[in-house]
């Protein structure tokens, strides 16, 4: 069975080097993730999103302050500091992530979860703060970053 904290350390180990590549290689080929701003992807969506993001982030650094195991699930805690790059906004995104992996390694199903407001504050400053409360921005937000994902994958 494989050392589902390494696998956890080394995904994001990839991300603060803006490996997006390495981190679509441990994602399992119907793997799933979910977070406030994409929703769910599944299969090679998710190893795309990663590729897309990383392929963007400059100034991209990350931390892993905490992260644990329990059989075939695991928890982290990540901080995500960056530019956003639609507005040079910087953004400090602390995240809680939930993970379920496969016998092998892969990730199976991967949970990100953080507060929408806090980001789209800091994101998108005071004149995109008035609108985040508001459900047809979350779903704005939302498709923007489906159709950035669809033209990066070349369906658009």
């Amino acid at each position: 069975m494989a050392d589902f904290r390494r696998v956890i350390e080394e995904l994001y180990g990839a991300l603060n080097r803006h490996d997006g590549e390495a981190m679509a290689r441990m994602y399992a080929p119907d793997g799933r993730f979910r977070d406030p701003v994409f929703g769910e992807l599944s299969g090679a969506e998710a190893g795309d999103m990663w590729r897309m993001l990383t392929s963007r982030a400059d100034d991209l650094r990350v931390e892993l302050p905490e992260h644990s195991v329990d059989g075939d699930t695991g928890t982290a805690r990540w901080i995500a500091r960056y530019t956003f790059t639609r507005t040079g906004r910087p953004v400090v995104n602390d995240v809680q992530a939930r993970f379920r992996f496969r016998e092998d390694g892969l990730i199976e199903d991967h949970l990100d979860s953080f507060s929408f407001y806090r980001w789209a504050r800091q994101a998108l400053g005071p004149n995109g703060l008035a609108l985040v409360w508001a459900p047809p921005m979350r779903m704005m937000v939302r498709r923007r970053a489906r159709d950035d994902l669809a033209k990066f994958r070349g369906e658009a």
